[in-house]
Protein backbone atom coordinates (compact mmCIF):
# COMPACT_ATOMS: atom_id res chain seq x y z
CA UNK A 1 0.00 0.00 0.00
CA UNK A 2 1.82 2.70 -1.19
CA UNK A 3 1.64 5.60 1.67
CA UNK A 4 4.78 7.62 3.40
CA UNK A 5 4.17 10.45 5.39
CA UNK A 6 3.85 12.61 3.39
CA UNK A 7 4.11 15.94 6.08
CA UNK A 8 7.97 15.28 7.00
CA UNK A 9 9.33 16.19 3.22
CA UNK A 10 8.84 19.20 0.94
CA UNK A 11 5.82 19.13 -1.32
CA UNK A 12 7.63 17.68 -3.93
CA UNK A 13 8.96 14.70 -2.40
CA UNK A 14 5.72 14.75 -0.22
CA UNK A 15 3.52 13.87 -3.55
CA UNK A 16 6.26 11.09 -4.39
CA UNK A 17 5.92 9.43 -1.45
CA UNK A 18 2.52 9.69 -1.37
CA UNK A 19 2.74 7.45 -4.23
CA UNK A 20 3.83 4.38 -2.01
CA UNK A 21 1.53 5.51 -0.01
CA UNK A 22 -4.47 -0.25 12.39
CA UNK A 23 -7.53 -15.22 36.06
CA UNK A 24 -10.63 -17.07 35.57
CA UNK A 25 -11.88 -18.25 38.41
CA UNK A 26 -11.40 -21.84 39.43
CA UNK A 27 -14.52 -23.73 38.53
CA UNK A 28 -13.32 -27.26 39.70
CA UNK A 29 -13.65 -26.56 43.30
CA UNK A 30 -11.57 -28.42 46.51
CA UNK A 31 -12.66 -32.44 46.12
CA UNK A 32 -15.30 -33.24 48.82
CA UNK A 33 -13.76 -33.75 52.29
CA UNK A 34 -14.90 -36.96 54.38
CA UNK A 35 -17.61 -36.06 56.90
CA UNK A 36 -17.05 -36.19 60.60
CA UNK A 37 -19.05 -37.87 63.48
CA UNK A 38 -21.76 -35.16 64.19
CA UNK A 39 -23.90 -35.22 67.31
CA UNK A 40 -27.44 -33.80 67.73
CA UNK A 41 -29.30 -32.42 70.74
CA UNK A 42 -32.96 -32.26 70.67
CA UNK A 43 -34.52 -29.82 73.10
CA UNK A 44 -34.81 -32.31 75.95
CA UNK A 45 -31.42 -32.51 75.90
CA UNK A 46 -30.95 -36.10 74.97
CA UNK A 47 -28.00 -36.61 72.64
CA UNK A 48 -28.20 -39.11 69.75
CA UNK A 49 -25.84 -41.63 68.74
CA UNK A 50 -23.04 -40.23 66.68
CA UNK A 51 -23.74 -41.13 62.85
CA UNK A 52 -20.32 -42.15 61.07
CA UNK A 53 -20.60 -41.39 57.48
CA UNK A 54 -19.40 -43.32 55.18
CA UNK A 55 -15.80 -42.28 53.37
CA UNK A 56 -16.10 -41.19 50.03
CA UNK A 57 -14.25 -42.75 47.97
CA UNK A 58 -11.80 -40.42 45.49
CA UNK A 59 -12.88 -40.11 41.65
CA UNK A 60 -10.59 -42.40 39.17
CA UNK A 61 -10.01 -39.35 37.21
CA UNK A 62 -9.84 -36.31 39.10
CA UNK A 63 -10.11 -33.26 36.82
CA UNK A 64 -7.18 -30.98 36.46
CA UNK A 65 -9.12 -27.62 35.74
CA UNK A 66 -5.45 -25.51 35.53
CA UNK A 67 -4.31 -27.03 32.70
CA UNK A 68 -7.56 -26.24 30.28
CA UNK A 69 -7.49 -22.96 31.86
CA UNK A 70 -4.47 -22.05 31.20
CA UNK A 71 -5.05 -22.92 27.64
CA UNK A 72 -7.79 -20.93 27.57
CA UNK A 73 -5.73 -18.59 28.34
CA UNK A 74 -3.02 -18.96 25.73
CA UNK A 75 -5.22 -18.88 23.45
CA UNK A 76 -7.15 -15.83 24.16
CA UNK A 77 -3.90 -13.75 23.81
CA UNK A 78 -2.52 -15.16 21.04
CA UNK A 79 -4.75 -13.70 17.82
CA UNK A 80 -5.37 -16.33 14.95
CA UNK A 81 -2.73 -16.16 12.10
CA UNK A 82 -3.09 -13.53 9.29
CA UNK A 83 -0.84 -14.36 6.07
CA UNK A 84 0.72 -12.41 4.08
CA UNK A 85 -0.19 -12.90 0.14
CA UNK A 86 2.38 -11.77 -2.63
CA UNK A 87 1.30 -8.99 -5.08
CA UNK A 88 1.90 -6.55 -7.43
CA UNK A 89 -0.14 -3.06 -7.57
CA UNK A 90 0.03 -0.14 -9.81
CA UNK A 91 -0.91 3.36 -9.54
CA UNK A 92 -1.62 6.78 -10.86
CA UNK A 93 -1.03 9.62 -8.81
CA UNK A 94 -1.41 13.22 -9.65
CA UNK A 95 -0.71 16.42 -7.19
CA UNK A 96 -2.68 19.56 -7.84
CA UNK A 97 -0.60 22.78 -6.40
CA UNK A 98 -1.13 25.12 -9.08
CA UNK A 99 0.27 22.94 -11.68
CA UNK A 100 -1.04 19.06 -12.17
CA UNK A 101 1.95 16.72 -12.30
CA UNK A 102 1.18 13.15 -12.82
CA UNK A 103 3.33 10.29 -12.08
CA UNK A 104 2.95 6.32 -11.66
CA UNK A 105 4.19 3.98 -9.08
CA UNK A 106 4.58 0.12 -8.66
CA UNK A 107 4.59 -1.94 -5.35
CA UNK A 108 5.86 -5.47 -4.87
CA UNK A 109 5.43 -7.56 -2.18
CA UNK A 110 7.60 -11.37 -2.29
CA UNK A 111 8.73 -14.04 -0.67
CA UNK A 112 12.47 -14.90 -0.46
CA UNK A 113 13.54 -18.04 -0.02
CA UNK A 114 15.55 -17.69 3.25
CA UNK A 115 11.66 -17.44 4.98
CA UNK A 116 11.93 -13.29 4.86
CA UNK A 117 10.14 -11.28 2.66
CA UNK A 118 10.84 -8.16 0.44
CA UNK A 119 8.29 -5.05 -0.49
CA UNK A 120 9.38 -2.76 -2.83
CA UNK A 121 8.43 0.37 -4.20
CA UNK A 122 9.32 2.05 -7.20
CA UNK A 123 8.15 5.15 -9.05
CA UNK A 124 8.71 6.77 -12.00
CA UNK A 125 8.03 10.66 -13.31
CA UNK A 126 9.46 13.54 -15.96
CA UNK A 127 10.80 14.60 -12.22
CA UNK A 128 12.32 12.10 -10.03
CA UNK A 129 12.78 8.39 -9.51
CA UNK A 130 12.26 6.53 -6.23
CA UNK A 131 13.91 3.25 -5.15
CA UNK A 132 12.52 2.09 -2.00
CA UNK A 133 12.57 -1.30 -0.42
CA UNK A 134 12.21 -3.38 2.75
CA UNK A 135 13.26 -6.67 4.28
CA UNK A 136 11.43 -7.96 6.88
CA UNK A 137 9.81 -10.95 8.88
CA UNK A 138 6.59 -11.97 9.19
CA UNK A 139 6.18 -12.91 12.51
CA UNK A 140 3.30 -13.76 14.66
CA UNK A 141 0.95 -11.41 12.94
CA UNK A 142 4.01 -8.27 13.38
CA UNK A 143 6.29 -6.91 10.62
CA UNK A 144 9.64 -7.32 12.00
CA UNK A 145 12.15 -4.74 10.27
CA UNK A 146 15.51 -6.08 9.14
CA UNK A 147 16.73 -3.39 6.50
CA UNK A 148 15.17 -0.19 4.83
CA UNK A 149 16.70 1.54 1.86
CA UNK A 150 15.64 4.77 0.07
CA UNK A 151 16.90 6.46 -3.09
CA UNK A 152 15.72 9.57 -4.48
CA UNK A 153 17.06 10.81 -7.85
CA UNK A 154 16.14 13.42 -10.63
CA UNK A 155 15.49 16.42 -13.13
CA UNK A 156 15.91 19.54 -10.86
CA UNK A 157 16.14 17.57 -7.11
CA UNK A 158 19.27 16.75 -5.55
CA UNK A 159 19.61 12.87 -4.99
CA UNK A 160 18.76 11.88 -1.18
CA UNK A 161 20.01 8.69 0.29
CA UNK A 162 18.35 6.99 3.22
CA UNK A 163 19.48 3.49 4.80
CA UNK A 164 18.46 2.10 8.63
CA UNK A 165 19.42 -1.16 9.90
CA UNK A 166 17.87 -3.38 12.69
CA UNK A 167 19.48 -5.18 15.12
CA UNK A 168 17.14 -7.30 17.48
CA UNK A 169 19.44 -9.80 18.91
CA UNK A 170 21.37 -6.75 20.89
CA UNK A 171 17.90 -4.39 20.55
CA UNK A 172 19.12 -1.43 18.55
CA UNK A 173 18.66 0.25 15.42
CA UNK A 174 21.32 2.22 13.02
CA UNK A 175 20.92 4.35 9.76
CA UNK A 176 21.98 7.04 7.71
CA UNK A 177 20.18 10.07 5.98
CA UNK A 178 21.96 12.72 3.78
CA UNK A 179 25.01 12.24 5.72
CA UNK A 180 24.29 12.44 8.78
CA UNK A 181 24.39 9.07 11.06
CA UNK A 182 22.30 7.44 14.32
CA UNK A 183 21.93 4.93 16.75
CA UNK A 184 19.42 4.06 19.32
CA UNK A 185 17.82 1.78 21.35
CA UNK A 186 14.82 -0.45 20.11
CA UNK A 187 11.26 0.28 21.31
CA UNK A 188 8.98 -2.72 21.03
CA UNK A 189 6.88 -3.09 18.00
CA UNK A 190 9.53 -0.62 15.81
CA UNK A 191 8.61 -0.05 12.61
CA UNK A 192 10.40 1.67 9.23
CA UNK A 193 8.57 3.65 6.87
CA UNK A 194 7.15 1.35 4.80
CA UNK A 195 6.71 -1.55 7.51
CA UNK A 196 4.10 0.73 8.88
CA UNK A 197 2.25 0.55 6.27
CA UNK A 198 1.91 -3.13 5.60
CA UNK A 199 1.22 -3.24 8.95
CA UNK A 200 -1.83 -1.36 8.88
CA UNK A 201 -3.19 -3.36 5.91
CA UNK A 202 -2.81 -6.35 7.99
CA UNK A 203 -4.27 -4.85 11.28
CA UNK A 204 -7.28 -4.25 9.35
CA UNK A 205 -7.40 -7.80 7.63
CA UNK A 206 -7.42 -8.74 11.79
CA UNK A 207 -10.68 -6.78 12.07
CA UNK A 208 -8.32 -3.63 13.87
CA UNK A 209 -10.24 -0.57 14.19
CA UNK A 210 -8.04 1.89 15.75
CA UNK A 211 -3.92 1.39 15.01
CA UNK A 212 -1.02 3.06 16.69
CA UNK A 213 3.13 2.72 15.15
CA UNK A 214 6.21 3.68 16.16
CA UNK A 215 7.88 4.43 13.34
CA UNK A 216 11.40 4.91 13.14
CA UNK A 217 12.51 8.83 12.23
CA UNK A 218 16.45 9.42 12.08
CA UNK A 219 17.33 9.10 15.39
CA UNK A 220 13.59 9.11 17.26
CA UNK A 221 10.08 7.21 16.57
CA UNK A 222 7.41 8.86 15.31
CA UNK A 223 3.90 8.08 17.24
CA UNK A 224 1.62 7.68 14.13
CA UNK A 225 -2.51 6.61 14.80
CA UNK A 226 -5.09 5.66 12.71
CA UNK A 227 -8.55 4.78 12.57
CA UNK A 228 -11.18 3.45 10.59
CA UNK A 229 -14.02 6.37 9.78
CA UNK A 230 -16.75 4.57 7.42
CA UNK A 231 -17.14 2.47 4.74
CA UNK A 232 -17.73 3.75 1.10
CA UNK A 233 -18.23 2.00 -2.62
CA UNK A 234 -15.75 3.27 -5.09
CA UNK A 235 -15.37 3.05 -8.94
CA UNK A 236 -12.41 2.28 -9.26
CA UNK A 237 -10.62 1.20 -12.64
CA UNK A 238 -10.88 -2.62 -11.08
CA UNK A 239 -14.67 -1.66 -11.10
CA UNK A 240 -16.70 -1.02 -8.41
CA UNK A 241 -15.22 -1.50 -5.09
CA UNK A 242 -16.45 -1.94 -1.63
CA UNK A 243 -14.00 -0.48 0.57
CA UNK A 244 -12.81 0.50 4.33
CA UNK A 245 -12.55 3.96 4.59
CA UNK A 246 -9.23 4.83 7.17
CA UNK A 247 -8.14 8.65 8.50
CA UNK A 248 -4.58 9.62 9.70
CA UNK A 249 -5.31 10.88 13.79
CA UNK A 250 -4.38 13.88 13.73
CA UNK A 251 -4.26 17.17 16.58
CA UNK A 252 -8.02 18.42 16.21
CA UNK A 253 -6.35 22.38 15.23
CA UNK A 254 -4.25 20.46 12.48
CA UNK A 255 -5.41 21.59 8.49
CA UNK A 256 -3.30 18.50 6.98
CA UNK A 257 -6.21 15.61 6.43
CA UNK A 258 -4.68 12.01 4.98
CA UNK A 259 -7.78 9.66 3.82
CA UNK A 260 -7.21 6.22 2.60
CA UNK A 261 -9.41 3.37 1.02
CA UNK A 262 -8.32 -0.31 1.25
CA UNK A 263 -10.86 -2.78 -0.79
CA UNK A 264 -11.57 -5.99 1.53
CA UNK A 265 -12.08 -8.35 -1.19
CA UNK A 266 -8.76 -7.23 -3.34
CA UNK A 267 -7.04 -8.89 0.50
CA UNK A 268 -7.50 -4.64 1.90
CA UNK A 269 -5.20 -3.56 -0.63
CA UNK A 270 -4.94 -0.05 -0.92
CA UNK A 271 -6.81 1.59 -3.79
CA UNK A 272 -7.16 4.61 -3.21
CA UNK A 273 -5.33 8.03 -1.39
CA UNK A 274 -5.91 11.23 -0.66
CA UNK A 275 -4.01 14.17 1.14
CA UNK A 276 -4.87 17.78 2.02
CA UNK A 277 -1.70 20.11 3.19
CA UNK A 278 -2.28 23.06 5.44
CA UNK A 279 -1.70 25.52 2.47
CA UNK A 280 -4.36 23.82 0.13
CA UNK A 281 -2.47 21.78 -1.94
CA UNK A 282 -3.96 18.16 -3.00
CA UNK A 283 -2.11 14.62 -3.35
CA UNK A 284 -3.90 11.79 -4.65
CA UNK A 285 -3.23 8.09 -5.68
CA UNK A 286 -5.55 5.75 -7.36
CA UNK A 287 -5.62 1.86 -8.15
CA UNK A 288 -4.70 0.96 -11.69
CA UNK A 289 -3.30 -2.78 -11.70
CA UNK A 290 -3.38 -5.09 -9.07
CA UNK A 291 -2.07 -9.29 -9.31
CA UNK A 292 -2.56 -10.45 -5.68
CA UNK A 293 -2.06 -14.30 -5.21
CA UNK A 294 -4.97 -15.21 -3.32
CA UNK A 295 -4.51 -18.17 -0.38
Amino acid sequence: MPITLLCRLCPVLLFLLALGAPAPSYAGGDPPAASSSVTKTEKTGKAEQPQTAEPTEPPENPQQPEQPIQLERDEEQKPPPISLTPLRATYSAAMDKGVTINGSATRLLEPQPDGTWILRFDVESFLADIDESLRFRWEDNQVIPLSYRYKLSGFMIGSRERTIDYDWENQTVSGNFEGESFSMALVPGALDPMGYQLQLRQDLKAGKTQMEYQVTDDGDFDRDEFAVIGRETLDTELGQVSTVKVEKVRAPRKKRSTVMWFAPELDYLLVRLVQIESNGSRYEINIEDANIQQN
